[in-house]
């Protein structure tokens, strides 16, 4: 997990690939249309493959799923901590994985950089449209996990920051902690830029808004920081999330991407848990993470529990 295995995340990005391989091939006997692996009896076997971002969040809400579909008396393969959008998408094209959980806009941009903000519905309704063949999007959560523009407290009350937009007045040079890929992202420095008209530097923090992040912010490093919505820290650190006007980030709620082979049980539990699953829950999730260091297998299983849904 982010906080807790800061090692694991970067041999990830290195081994995806093999680790995805190993998993497609452990089972010989199944049936790559329907995800059914014959069983000779009268009592289906379903395999299915669930995958996490490198991100300790996520891989709490790809716990939550698994367990849920175990709970379906399905039997499931954990595939966690394996990289960024970049890494793991193309397996979850490939069919290397038939359950990723993800969020509804940054995934709609992932394929359609220039694809602009709307309700949650309307982009839920875009990424539908623009996701690959072979490729669906179940039914989204009311949960959201948003990219933030945070700063700290004292920064803000110095520059009179409530808005991206009243960054333009602040004299001294922008610099934001984020992970690589932010450079690219359509809400990145060129965005920045031409939605706000601010020059905005990158200072590359590999942890995903993590406690480096974190610390990079509190300590001075850089003034922005990258930091997602749902994270502890950001009330932990009495930090502030600057309000978005031109909606440069598109909502995100959590979504699960599925594969073909995915069946209609399978499907009718993961609709349970995000028809469940909240914002509130997330950062309560999340909270148990950070603050209590329980593993995902632990926080899942109560989640489901309180829910009623284990």
């Amino acid at each position: 997990m982010r906080h807790h295995l800061p090692g694991r995340t970067l041999l990830a990005l290195f081994l995806p690939v093999l680790a995805l391989t190993a998993c497609s091939s452990a089972d010989p006997t199944r049936d790559t249309t329907s995800g059914a692996v014959p069983s000779g009896g009268s009592t289906e076997a379903t395999t299915v493959v669930v995958g996490s971002q490198a991100y300790y969040s996520n891989e709490i809400i790809a716990e939550i799923f698994a367990q849920a579909l175990e709970g379906a008396d399905l039997t499931v393969t954990r595939e966690y901590q394996i990289g960024q959008r970049e890494v793991y998408m193309p397996e979850l094209e490939s069919g290397a994985i038939d359950v990723m959980p993800e969020y509804t806009g940054n995934l709609l941009q992932y394929y359609d950089s220039s694809a602009t903000s709307g309700t949650p519905e309307e982009v839920a309704q875009a990424l539908a449209d623009a996701l690959p063949e072979g490729l669906h999007a179940l039914p989204f959560a009311q949960a959201t996990d948003q990219d933030s523009f945070t700063v700290t407290r004292a920064f803000a009350q110095e520059h009179g920051l409530k808005t991206l937009a009243d960054l333009a007045s602040v004299g001294t040079p922008l610099r934001i902690a984020a992970n690589s890929e932010f450079e690219t992202r359509p809400y990145g420095p060129q965005g920045l830029k031409s939605a706000y008209g601010i020059d905005v530097e990158l200072v590359p923090v590999e942890d995903s808004g993590g406690p480096l992040t974190v610390k990079a912010l509190t300590d001075g490093t850089v003034q922005l920081a990258d930091i997602y919505s749902s994270d502890p820290a950001i009330t932990a650190n009495d930090l502030v999330t600057l309000e978005d006007p031109e909606s440069l980030v598109l909502p995100q709620n959590v979504v699960p991407i599925v594969s073909p082979r995915l069946t209609e049980r399978a499907k009718e539990a993961l609709g349970r848990v995000t028809d469940a699953l909240t914002t509130h829950d997330l950062i309560a999730l999340n909270t148990r993470s950070v603050a209590e260091q329980k593993t995902s297998a632990e926080i899942a299983g109560a989640w489901l529990e309180q829910k009623g849904l284990d």
